[in-house]
């Protein structure tokens, strides 16, 4: 199990804190070569630093190293010796043509590769070489309630979200702004997606406020002043630049005919509340939403790192909606509440007429598990430890 540290600065001391990521990067190149993709600041460094002690990096980002391989790709075959098994290329994006040297060390060597990157938008372009099938993809998650342990705090992953240097923060509003601004920098900007800035920064404030939700792009095109078109475009630069989860709809109920748009949620909860100028605390409108799109981080980090599980949602033309469905057997609804009543269950309940599923459960802050028919009334934290001990599959 690798990890993640950080120095944190607290009354003048520094500290250590150490948290155990689930990824096993050692256990998963020994299999062969690995992408890994994941948001600025979700702890790749870190996780590299801790457990590929002594294997080569070369930081793209660091301008020398990105001139020197640039100019000269079969540079890296240089300076890669025969007792360099294992090497990695920080933020990959930036040098796609470099693949085809990686390539070919993969093929001649038997090398491993780590690639690392904050964006697929120019790996997923036509003509770049993504090493066919010899590397697997990953995607690393902002920090889950089991890495965290018992330093999970609901409260303060609802009001800073989860990146692990905002987690720890002593002045998280701060660098959660900072953050903000630093997408907008050195993603969009440096990826030369739009030239736009001004409009960009307006589609990404109004689009902040879509969360969870299905998205009207006419009202967004209105409300940020974008053409239409542009903001389809600006929601796949989300997208590729990994800010965004799409949600695809389950459309397999018979009886009640369900909707074919996707959902969108923010990668994180704090960056979320960033965007649309709020923090996210109990008995506030906006605490159901957040402990949605959180709950979506736990789902997406649990199925890319352990069950491989589609994620989806359902919602029928008569207006019922279940948040989440994993894979096709579990039926998810979240309630932000502490005293969940008929009413919320009747979408759970209009689902199981179908008689679809495994399981039909309500994820809420009621403090003690209760069966009410045919559904599950869960406290969130059970919720988890069974999800991530494979409960639910």
């Amino acid at each position: 199990m690798s990890s993640y540290m950080t120095n944190m600065a607290t009354s003048g001391v520094n500290t250590r804190i150490w948290v155990p990521r689930t990824l096993d990067l050692p256990g998963l190149l020994a299999k062969r070569s690995l992408f890994l993709l994941g948001p600025r600041q979700t702890g790749k460094t870190s996780l590299i630093r801790d457990s590929l002690k002594g294997a080569k990096v070369y930081d793209l980002l660091d301008s020398s190293v990105y001139l020197t391989l640039s100019r000269n790709p079969g540079r890296l075959a240089e300076e890669l010796g025969p007792r360099d098994r294992v090497a990695v290329i920080d933020e990959i994006q930036r040098l796609p043509e470099l693949l085809n040297e990686v390539h070919r060390l993969i093929e001649t060597r038997g090398m491993r590769f780590l690639l690392t990157g904050s964006s697929a938008r120019k790996l997923r372009r036509g003509g770049v070489n993504l090493l066919g099938g010899r590397a697997r993809i990953k995607r690393l998650h902002p920090l889950t309630w089991k890495e965290l342990g018992d330093r999970f705090e609901l409260d303060r992953a609802m009001s800073r979200g989860l990146l692990p240097f905002i987690y720890f923060s002593d002045d998280h509003d701060a660098d959660l702004q900072a953050y903000a601004g630093l997408y907008l920098q050195q993603e969009i900007v440096a990826e030369g997606a739009t030239r736009n800035v001004p409009a960009f920064s307006r589609f990404l404030k109004v689009a902040a406020l879509c969360n969870g939700t299905i998205v009207n792009f006419t009202k967004v095109s209105n409300d940020a002043q974008v053409a239409r078109t542009t903001v389809y475009e600006y929601f796949e630069i989300l997208k590729d630049t990994l800010v965004l989860h799409e949600l695809p709809p389950w459309r397999k109920t018979k009886k009640r005919k369900p909707l074919a748009s996707s959902k969108y949620y923010f990668f994180d909860v704090g960056l979320a509340g960033a965007l649309q100028g709020r923090t996210f605390r109990r008995g506030t409108p906006g605490f159901g939403e957040a402990l949605e799109t959180y709950l979506m981080h736990e789902l997406a980090s649990y199925s890319d790192y352990v069950s491989g599980e589609a994620n989806s949602f359902w919602r029928s033309t008569s207006g019922f909606e279940v948040d989440f469905i994993i894979g096709d057997h579990t039926a998810v609804e979240v309630k932000a509440s502490e005293n969940v009543s008929p009413q919320d269950l009747k979408p759970l309940r209009a689902l199981a007429e179908e008689k679809l599923m495994k399981r039909y459960l309500c994820v809420c802050l009621e403090p003690r598990a209760r069966k009410t028919g045919d559904v599950s009334v869960l406290p969130f934290r059970e919720f988890l430890e069974a999800l991530w001990s494979g409960e639910y599959r």
